[in-house]
């Protein structure tokens, strides 16, 4: 390896040397395994140390081993020998005056890392634009472990000082400290002197002293550490340091100071982690501390991207990511203080601004809401998504503020990155902004688009602050009027997430029907009669024409989602005769069919009535009490034909047996205050079959033995996963005799020469004859190996009424 580069990093020259010298011995750690690491944690980094003071632990020759650690050298001013492009800043001290550098970017760590300052420490407050130290925006407790304790007590009394900390609004963040303890973090509204918050810590480490006086110590004395948690509150005064979030440590290995989780904290092996699995959690997109990094330039000046851009790297994520504006200029920021009531303001390039909302399905769903203001979109994340009732509060957590390209943007933004997932626009348009009082409560009239989430109506919202970055989001009672339009269409059906009654969030509402095993349909009453279309726009009345009984029941207008059931001799729902009765495409047998196999409409949601026109934006209770103000809620319509299944009551294991002892597939869940959204499966909705059952996309078949020689053996199947067919395995039981020779022929008609997919194993494809991917069926299984194999499936049949980019796994594999 060359023993001096010179490289460019984020546009910065910079020589590098020794790129071979082991710093951590013990770990056989390189410098440019260090620098590596600070590379990779950049974007976590920067957002904690941006704007603040930095003062470095160097290990020129490395740390040494636990038997022989080598002393560091501590500093505070910068070097003479620093690249003239490190950000720097004075500060007073009472006899002298310092000059610090300050961390803006990846080419600073790279620089930190090149001279082999390990351990970089910052204190609680930063520079603003002008150079001027302010009140600290975080809280820090450093909890120590006397002689004889370690991580476990530190984590017991963590978990004590966040109980306080949350008793008095604040919301917490540990950190193991990559040394002996742990670190908690607290986000401050920077409204209080480091004065006033050393007292309010001092005070809370003496009260849990007073509480806990076998585990806890606030004197640093000591005599009295032994067998206890020292919580050094000290670290709050102005002129103290901490080491920043992410720093490695001078230990024997390369240990670093890593944020972690809560749940983490109950891990009974909890330990400290190392540069590798901080790398790894961070290209998992696991940022616990990110709520508190803030958009700071490293010359003071604010920039509203700064903290976006330090999160996502452009050659890595879809994402736009527009360049840095210059060193010096500053653009408004949206947390400041500095807005008060407005009109409507102009947004870029003088039209009316923006808004957005955009589902993104990350590692929680969520609807990330954006509203344009000088320049950016301010940006909170609603995990239930925006109210659409009145009266409803929503959390709504303020994130970094976005680039107005953002309100364009869809797509997967990869695994290992920052929000790694799917990012679709839910609604977007333009708002009218009524008042805006940085940090205390927005008024915002929005316009969407007519087929977006919020309905087509414009809608008034109010964003009041509460702390930190959480915000309560309300949809208020005077609404601009505005009638809900009527589309000609069908909307395409809401689907259901499968899960477990652990899917069920205990904080929520749910309401719990039945799983039919049946076709899914949307129903339409016009003026000239009824439009039943499934759940890829098949005309399914052809098939089903007793259906029509719905238009004498319902006023022309009215738009129902329910589920085509043929029932057995016990009144129960056969998946098999409603097979046999969708084949029939002559009129002479489906007119025969009527009388021996009739079909059921089970209506379960109001989508549209004349009287209230679009109901998609109304919540689930409310969409099924007028369901049953229209059809009748206790199983009868005045037609044996259509009808609205009763509920099945709560609380879901009685729901469960109910549905057991009907026969049924299982329950759906639903969540009472859900809106209807059309065409996307929602964790809204939660179905809980009884036994699993899999659709499959066939993608070939083996001949038969023996009475079969004729048909087929067995089917081969797969599954789509990340967008391509992966291979799921063979079924060869459950076939009726009298479907087998109906589906070889229709097999034989969409025959290829090599398979869809490419793993199929060999004793699989042996004698395999491969068809298109265009048949969907439906499996019964006892579970999925680890190869993601079903295992033991047993045919249930053809889903006509499916498609293939329609299927996707409904279990875990084991």
């Amino acid at each position: 390896m060359a023993k001096r580069q010179k490289v460019t990093v984020d546009g910065r020259q910079l020589t590098l040397s020794n790129l071979d010298k082991v710093l951590y011995p013990s770990a056989g750690t390189t410098k440019a395994e260090v620098l590596t690491y600070l590379s990779t944690i950049a974007l976590v980094l920067v957002p904690q140390a941006a704007g603040r003071p930095v003062t470095r632990k160097h290990w020129p020759d490395g740390v040494g081993t636990e038997a022989e650690p080598r002393a560091p050298f501590f500093r505070k001013d910068l070097e003479d020998s620093a690249p003239g492009w490190v950000p720097r800043e004075d500060l007073e001290h009472s006899d002298h005056t310092n000059t610090y550098p300050l961390i803006d970017g990846p080419s600073v760590l790279a620089w930190l890392g090149q001279v082999a300052a390990l351990e970089i420490h910052v204190p609680q407050w930063r520079f603003d634009a002008d150079g001027v130290p302010q009140n600290p925006d975080r809280l820090v407790l450093d909890l120590d472990p006397g002689p004889g304790l370690g991580l476990a007590e530190c984590a017991e009394v963590a978990r004590l000082c966040r109980d306080i900390l949350t008793d008095l609004g604040l919301e917490s963040v540990p950190v193991t400290s990559g040394s002996k303890g742990i670190h908690l973090y607290a986000g401050l509204d920077g409204a209080s002197t480091s004065e006033q918050v050393s007292e309010v810590a001092h005070e809370l480490a003496r009260s849990l002293e007073a509480d806990h006086p076998d585990l806890v110590v606030s004197r640093m004395k000591k005599s009295l550490r032994r067998g206890r948690v020292l919580v050094d509150w000290s670290q709050n005064n102005a002129s103290k340091t901490t080491v920043c979030p992410y720093s490695l440590r001078g230990r024997a290995r390369p240990f670093v100071a890593a944020p972690r989780t809560w749940d983490e904290l109950d891990d009974p092996g909890l330990a400290q982690l190392d540069h590798r699995q901080v790398m790894d959690r961070v290209a998992d997109g696991l940022d616990p501390m990110a709520d508190l990094g803030q958009g700071q330039r490293a010359d003071g000046s604010a920039d509203a991207l700064d903290a976006y851009r330090a999160r996502r790297d452009a050659a890595r994520t879809p994402e736009p990511v527009p360049e840095a504006a210059p060193h010096g200029s500053a653009r408004g920021g949206s947390r400041g203080t500095g807005e008060e009531e407005a009109g409507r303001t102009a947004g870029s390039a003088g039209t009316e601004p923006i808004f957005v909302i955009q589902e993104h399905h990350a590692s929680r769903l969520h609807f990330d809401t954006r509203y344009e203001r000088d320049g950016v979109l301010v940006s909170w994340a609603v995990p239930k998504g925006p109210p659409l009732e009145p009266g409803v509060n929503r959390l709504a957590v303020q994130t970094e503020d976005h680039p107005l390209e953002y309100a364009r943007f869809e797509g997967r933004i990869p695994k290992g990155e920052y929000g790694a997932g799917e990012v679709t626009i839910w609604d977007s348009g333009t708002i009218a902004i009524e008042k805006w009082r940085a940090g205390e409560e927005i008024i915002a009239v929005l316009d969407g688009r007519p087929d977006g989430g919020l309905g087509g109506v414009p809608r008034r919202y109010v964003l009041v602050h509460t702390d930190g970055d959480s915000w309560l989001m309300q949809l208020m009672k005077d609404q601009p009027a505005a009638a809900a339009p009527f589309t000609d269409d069908l909307p395409a059906p809401m689907l259901a997430t499968a899960g477990s009654p652990a899917d069920l969030d205990a904080d929520d509402e749910w309401a719990f029907e039945g799983k039919w095993d049946g076709y899914r349909a949307i129903a339409g009453v016009r003026e000239d009669g009824v439009e039943l279309r499934s759940r890829n726009g098949v005309d399914l009345l052809p098939t089903f024409p007793e259906l029509a009984a719905l238009a004498e029941l319902v006023p022309a207008g009215t738009v129902v989602d329910g589920e085509i059931v043929a029932l057995d001799s016990s009144s129960r729902p056969s998946f098999g005769l409603l097979q046999t009765r969708g084949k029939l495409t002559r009129p002479r047998d489906v007119e025969r069919a009527m009388e021996d196999t009739p079909a059921h409409l089970f209506v379960f949601d109001l989508l549209r009535s004349p009287e209230h026109g679009s109901l998609l934006t109304r919540p689930y209770s409310e969409r099924r009490a007028l369901l049953e103000e229209l059809l009748g809620g206790d199983g009868r319509s005045g037609s044996d034909r259509i009808q609205v299944p009763v509920a099945l009551g709560v609380p879901v294991d009685a729901a469960i047996d109910i549905s057991r002892e009907l026969g049924l597939e299982g329950i759906v869940a639903k969540r009472t205050d859900d809106r209807y959204l059309p065409g996307r499966r929602s964790r809204g909705w939660i179905k809980i079959k009884h036994d699993a059952h899999q659709e499959a996309v066939v993608i070939g078949y083996r001949a038969g033995k023996g009475s079969r020689s004729s048909t087929l053996g067995s089917l081969l199947l797969a599954v789509p996963e990340d967008g391509e067919l992966a291979y799921a395995g063979r079924v060869g039981s459950g076939f009726a005799e009298a479907e087998l020779a109906d589906l070889r022929a229709q097999l034989d008609r969409i025959t290829r020469r090599t398979p869809a997919v490419g793993d199929v194993p060999a004793a699989d494809s042996r004698d395999a004859t491969w068809v298109s991917a265009k048949l969907v069926g439906e499996v019964a299984h006892s579970g999925r190996t680890s190869e993601g194999r079903l295992r033991q499936p047993i045919w249930r049949g053809l889903r006509p009424d499916k498609t293939p980019d329609e299927v996707r796994w409904e279990s875990p594999v084991e």
